[in-house]
């Protein structure tokens, strides 16, 4: 019995089972499985990359205080306080030199303070009892504001160098006065006897000035303007009066300058905590009305004055009454509010920023 066997259904297929396409076709789904998540590597990178970039606003915000905290007012003006000192012992000089040394100087100064004369009715009685209450005044304001900034707001450091510069102004005024040589003859008549500066202008200036260094940057203008017309009162007094002329008014500005712009810096340096400047506008007191009231009072006057010296020179009077007068008020006018000004203007310079 013979058996034959017949191909299973199975044979066709075989040799292809044995072929290496099944092979191939494995280790390609193989390698698209590989390479997905080479596709999906640079998507998990960015994330990566876009944290890093959030962080580092994050990193710069933290290491920018540093600086800042460290800043003090005051340091990078240091030498605008050191120019407006030496322009004051200069102006100082060289009001001296002319208004003393040279014959139009002692004319124009002398002239002033005769023709003051003229206004020694009603003017002259209001100007003898402030100038009779001046010591006063200037003691009692002075004492109220720094005691009360100094034992309310703790600023011991600033009542001292305040004090001591207001002081100082007042001891050089009188030394002035003692060592500064006699009035030589010009030709013009005049009394002899210096009396360059103004004693009375002195203690009412720094007395302004102290309570101009002592209230905080926001105050400033407004105690700027208040004491600047203080002392322009005070000088224009002693010359209604005519107990000084308006070359000793100018002079004294100049001496308290001298003191106050030191002590400022100093003030400013030591106590960085409150002076803090948030510009004009912030405050009532620190509008700009209070600095515009000044220029524009200044311009006023340098108005007067040109057309006061105008009116006796060629073409004009021939005899003047009252026009040396005008004109020695508004240079004493012109001096204190321009002192105003630029005390206001260089203090805001140098206090610091609230944001800074």
């Amino acid at each position: 019995m013979t058996f034959r066997q017949e191909p299973t259904p199975r044979d066709p297929s075989a040799p292809v089972s044995g072929t290496p396409i099944p092979e191939t076709q494995i280790p390609e789904t193989q390698v698209l499985q590989a390479q997905a998540p080479r596709t999906s590597a640079p998507a998990a990178r960015a994330p990566r990359a876009r944290a890093t970039k959030t962080q580092a606003p994050k990193t710069r915000a933290g290491t920018t205080p540093d600086p800042r905290a460290r800043w003090s007012p005051g340091r990078g003006t240091a030498a605008l306080f050191v120019l407006a000192t030496v322009a004051c012992i200069a102006g100082l000089a060289a009001t001296y030199f002319f208004f003393v040394r040279t014959t139009t100087g002692q004319f124009i100064d002398e002239s002033a303070l005769v023709e003051a004369v003229a206004l020694s009715g009603t003017a002259g009685k209001a100007a003898t009892k402030l100038l009779d209450w001046l010591p006063a005044l200037c003691v009692v304001i002075a004492s109220i504001v720094v005691i009360f900034v100094t034992i309310l707001r703790r600023r011991w450091a600033a009542a001292g160098i305040a004090i001591a510069a207001c002081v100082g102004a007042n001891l050089a005024t009188q030394i002035l006065k003692d060592l500064l040589p006699v009035r030589p003859y010009r030709g013009v008549e005049t009394l002899e006897l210096n009396s360059l500066p103004s004693g009375h202008t002195t203690m009412a200036a720094s007395a302004a000035a102290a309570v101009f260094l002592m209230v905080s940057p926001r105050w400033r203008p407004l105690a700027g303007y208040l004491g600047g017309s203080f002392a322009v009162a005070t000088g224009v007094s002693t010359l209604i009066n005519q107990w000084h002329r308006p070359a000793d008014v100018v002079a004294a500005f100049l001496v308290v300058g001298a003191f106050m712009l030191p002590a400022g810096w100093l003030i400013i340096r030591t106590g960085p905590r409150w002076n803090v400047w948030d510009g004009y506008g912030e405050h009532w007191a620190s509008a700009r009305i209070w600095v515009a009231l000044p220029v524009l009072t200044g311009l006023a006057a340098a108005g007067v004055a040109a057309y006061a010296l105008l009116s006796i020179g060629p073409g004009g009077q021939e005899i003047s009454t009252t026009s040396y007068f005008w004109a020695g008020t508004s240079l004493i006018v012109i001096a204190g509010y321009l002192a105003t000004v630029a005390a206001v203007w260089l203090f805001g310079l140098a206090a610091r920023r609230r944001d800074a």
